[in-house]
């Protein structure tokens, strides 16, 4: 195992020359908060004083005296909604959205509104943002502010009782809801396959995958579970259960670690009761713009694995791992989107020494909150271990998917 442990330090070399360049010491993030003492709707009073519509009066007349009504008048595109329970997004067409904000992350912009859903937007196409809940704002390489937030010219203002900050727009990593609701922090998607056949053949296949995650300022919580249920004339043909947990804190706007990962999984036709990894890593992003975003993670882990059955010996191995991972979403256009998630693990020989979980999934949104996906999944293991009957499963496992997905 001392190949796993060089290869670890190899891999992780340029990330941590690339977290020591910038001459910050990893460390937790500080939070600037609101020491005034004033409620909310005192500071929301606060945030409102400067962004009044200029109102023009009847004195406003020609040189012949005569009121000119094109004066007294303000193009729709100057006003300004005030916030009132809700917040307000606007885009560079001029349309103004009303809603609440759940997250901006990876330069993407979650918003729910009553009228489209959860919607998506660019951070780039965003021009100016009203909040009226008090956000918390991830400032890189500086801080983690509380605060009514006003964004407009490219700079966000953050608005407290008795100061505010501002920053460019290149300088927010991330912002999230500070509300007491502990449901503000969270949102998922959940896709269902399912193929029923009744005649000369009885078959079904059921297939379930969701997405759950927990986003803040200052950190993403990401739980993924894929399973899978099939039977032919009444016989088990497939049943298998794979649930990923990855946590990740900010250091700057590229670079994160993650205090732990793991891995549950099981697969009856791959004879594995049980398998469990779990490690920590460090990770950077290659890629942050409106259409594409892409990370990569590496870290040491270990594996435990207990096989269903054995033709000799003990049927629990373990080992010290290596696991790496790529995540990438690629917009093709405003309504379809490309998701691929890509991880390998390295064990010795008795845990499978080669094991890899791909995913690839095409995104076609049908309305704001219910999308047809289109899916791939591949799953491979080099040396898969050989049952008490002598049979030994096939390496690679494909998946074709198409189902239905639900945003929440």
């Amino acid at each position: 195992m001392r190949y796993i442990l060089l290869i670890t330090l190899l891999l992780l070399h340029p990330l941590l020359a690339q977290a020591s360049s910038s001459n910050k010491v990893v460390s937790e993030l500080v939070e600037v908060k609101d020491t005034s003492g004033l409620s909310d709707t005192e500071v929301r009073e606060i945030a409102e004083e400067d962004t009044q519509v200029e109102v023009k009066t009847i004195e406003e007349r020609d040189s012949a005296k005569k009121i000119d009504i094109s004066n007294l008048q303000t193009p729709w595109e100057k006003m300004s909604p005030t916030p009132k329970k809700y917040d307000w997004v606007q885009t560079e067409s001029g349309e103004w959205f009303k809603g609440e904000i759940k997250a901006l992350y990876n330069d993407k912009l979650e918003f729910n509104s009553a009228e489209v859903g959860i919607h998506t937007f660019d951070f780039e196409d965003v021009i100016k943002i009203k909040s009226y809940n008090v956000m918390g704002v991830n400032i890189e390489d500086t801080a983690v502010f509380s605060g009514i937030i006003r964004f407009k010219d490219d700079s966000i203002i953050i608005i407290q009782g008795d100061k505010t900050f501002k920053f460019d727009r290149d300088e927010i990593v991330s912002l999230a809801p500070k509300g007491t609701s502990e449901f503000n922090y969270w949102n998922g998607k959940v896709t269902i396959n399912i193929d029923v056949r009744k005649g000369n053949k009885n078959q079904y296949d059921y297939v379930a995958k969701s997405t759950i995650k927990r986003r803040t300022s200052k950190d993403n919580l990401y739980l993924d579970y894929l399973g899978r249920i099939s039977a032919r004339d009444n016989e088990e043909t497939a049943n298998d259960h794979r649930l990923n947990q990855k946590y990740d804190r900010f250091i700057t706007r590229r670079f994160f670690w993650t205090p732990l990962f793991s891995e549950f999984y099981k697969d009856k036709f791959q004879n594995i009761e049980n398998q469990i990894t779990a490690g920590v890593g460090i990770g950077y992003k290659l890629a942050d713009n409106s259409r594409l975003n892409w990370d990569v993670s590496v870290g040491p882990a270990y594996t435990y694995v207990k096989y269903i059955s054995v033709t000799s010996g003990d049927s629990i191995a373990t080992s010290p791992a290596l696991e790496l991972s790529t995540k990438l979403a690629f917009k093709i256009s405003s309504k379809v989107d490309f998701m691929y998630d890509w991880k390998v693990t390295l064990t010795d020989e008795r845990a499978g020494t080669y094991k890899h979980h791909m995913v690839a999934t095409l995104e076609n949104e049908i309305t704001g909150w219910l999308d047809l996906d289109i899916g791939f999944v591949w799953d491979y293991l080099q040396h898969p271990e050989e049952t008490s009957s002598g049979i030994t499963s096939d390496r690679s496992d494909y998946q074709f998917l198409v189902g239905f997905g639900v945003e929440f």
